[in-house]
């Protein structure tokens, strides 16, 4: 038995993707969109390339295929838009299934992100949390998840007490899209450091929580996607009235790039900040609660809040992909759970870096232009030890929006303004944090332990004095760090070079950042890699077992 996963159009009209599962619930391959067609989070478009690249992998064709498994109910939000499924699945997979239509099982949205954060985890039960923008009716929600048990719906929170439409409205009100909330969340960061005082906007009570702002009038019902987007726009609408009420301005006094020096700008995405903060903290306790265990487990687009998750005590796991494209995974895994799982899910489940393109752009690969050798750990670790900024591409892709290694910009973050540097490279603006990765045992020296979030650098974490002293680079203005334990030798390039700086007595942490220029998706393939290096300032590229660098570089610390 084959199961397809998906998030999809037209009702996963965001980071579309597709996975491929077996007949015990293992996955075979995962892929987002975006990163084969190169447009970032994939607005509108169906996860055509993503499901080729997982069907190839596995050596099946579209009639190989049993069960799509949507992570949408797309019966609810478009009624009677499809006559039949084989139409649905031509608009929203692409793929030709042949003479046999497939099953196609439809997953609630919370129900499959809550599958994904759950599956994916080692725990046996848990309290399972989303909190994201809405799914079919709802904003957020809390399960019990146990092994060979169905699912048990606990409590659930309408669209208007959504904490994703709060933070979308700071994000816009900021001037950034709804999918560049963790600017907002950087940006926040400049208020803690200040102490800012913000004004309460969530009222907590004993068994439950009420927002500033909502509509007048709440809606309990279904909706269909039309009735859903009118109510959106209300009320982000009326939190972005709030936001300008705060702040005495419609919109931030400074430029993207001097956001970090606008107070009003501070104090909105500070505020917006704390809502979610106070809201998930009292969420997280409910969930413990009902499930009668202390095993947590986050999903939804707010649980890729890192600074929320870092707030929130253990045994917490939150998934490399907490946000809409884990619904593919989450959709497949309501068919057909694993059978088990003990160890936190591996995220290196995307393309091969030297496999083929499925966008259709693979060719022979002209590198003559760069100089070639080997790749000597010795070398790349005096190369990055002289202050030189590089990346690396090997091996399979991380799912996700965290590059975990595999697709990373590296630098020895021993100085601060290797932050400036880097923020430079990647065309970002200065305000903007990074995360620093190393092995385990160095990493309890450096920042508060996280047990699972830092193995895909999915929580803020306080720097130690250490930390601050070896690592200034990857500290952010509030003290803390996003932080990635390496383990074993899952990203080999990475982890070869910590243990090398470790034995040549510097500090084994590298500034990990992820590897694409502005507005681009993390580089996928060999010729993106490649691409990326040419059209960035970067001193060397990893690709495989090979080193680069380009022809203009003598070596040489870069200042």
């Amino acid at each position: 038995m084959w199961i397809l996963g998906v998030n999809a159009p037209p009702t996963g009209w965001h980071d579309s993707a597709a996975c491929l599962i077996d007949e015990h619930g293992e996955i075979v391959a995962f892929s987002e969109e975006e990163r084969l067609n190169r447009h970032r989070h994939s607005l509108y478009r169906k996860p055509f390339s993503a499901a080729r690249f997982v069907l190839h992998q596995a050596g099946l064709t579209p009639a190989d295929i049993d069960v799509v498994a949507l992570g949408w109910d797309s019966e609810q939000l478009y009624p009677q838009r499809f006559a039949t499924d084989a139409e649905f699945l031509a608009y929203a997979v692409g793929l030709d299934f042949g003479a046999r239509t497939p099953e196609v099982v439809r997953v609630p949205h919370h129900q499959a992100h809550a599958a994904s954060s759950f599956y994916a985890s080692p725990f046996r039960k848990a309290g399972v949390l989303v909190v994201d923008g809405h799914g079919e009716n709802e904003s957020s929600t809390i399960w019990t998840y146990e092994d060979g048990a169905a699912p048990r719906l606990e409590r659930t929170w309408q669209r208007t007490a959504s904490l994703g439409y709060a933070y979308d409205a700071a994000s816009t009100w900021l001037g950034f899209s709804f999918l560049n909330a963790g600017k907002t969340m950087g940006l926040a960061a400049y208020g803690r450091a200040a102490g800012l005082e913000t004004e309460p906007l969530v009222e907590i009570a004993a068994d439950d929580f009420r927002l500033a702002v909502a509509p007048l009038k709440e809606n309990h019902g279904t909706a269909t996607a039309d009735e859903i987007k009118e109510q959106y726009d209300t009320v982000v609408g009326r939190w972005r009235e709030h936001y300008a009420r705060i702040a005495g301005a419609d919109g931030p006094d400074a430029p993207e790039d001097r956001l970090a020096d606008d107070p009003k700008a501070v104090l909105v995405a500070y505020t917006a900040q704390r809502i979610i903060e106070e809201s998930v903290r009292h969420l997280a306790a409910l969930t413990r609660k009902a499930a009668g265990v202390e095993e947590l487990c986050l999903s939804g687009g707010v649980a890729l809040n890192c600074s929320t998750n870092g707030t929130l005590p253990g045994p917490l796991y939150v998934p490399p992909v907490p946000h809409d494209a884990g619904v593919a995974l989450g959709a497949a895994w309501t068919v057909r759970p694993p059978r088990r799982h003990t160890t936190a899910l591996s995220p290196y489940q995307g393309t091969d870096v030297h496999g083929p393109d499925y966008a259709g752009r693979e060719a022979a690969l002209d590198t003559s232009d760069l100089l070639r050798t080997d790749l000597d750990t010795d070398a790349l670790t005096a190369l990055l030890l002289e202050g030189q900024i590089g990346a690396v591409a090997q091996g399979r892709a991380e799912v996700g929006p965290r590059a975990l290694c595999r697709r990373s910009i590296i630098a020895v973050p021993n100085t601060p303004d290797v932050n400036t540097r880097v923020n430079t490279v990647k065309n970002r603006e200065q305000w903007r944090p990074f995360a620093g990765v190393t092995r385990r045992d160095y990493g309890a020296r450096l920042w508060e332990q996280q047990e699972y979030l830092s193995r895909y650098m999915l929580g803020a974490a306080k720097a130690t004095e250490l930390g601050r002293r070896v690592a200034p680079g990857v500290v952010h203005v509030d003290g803390t760090t996003r932080p990635q334990v390496l383990h074993g030798d899952e990203a080999p390039a990475v982890g070869a070079v910590l243990d090398a700086l470790d034995r040549h007595g510097a500090p084994p942490v590298l500034l990990n950042t992820s590897f694409n220029d502005k507005g681009e998706p993390i580089v996928n393939t060999a010729a993106d890699a490649l691409t990326a290096f040419r059209a960035m300032d970067l001193d060397f590229l990893v690709l495989g077992d090979d080193l680069y660098r380009k022809q203009s570089r003598t070596g040489g610390a870069r200042r």
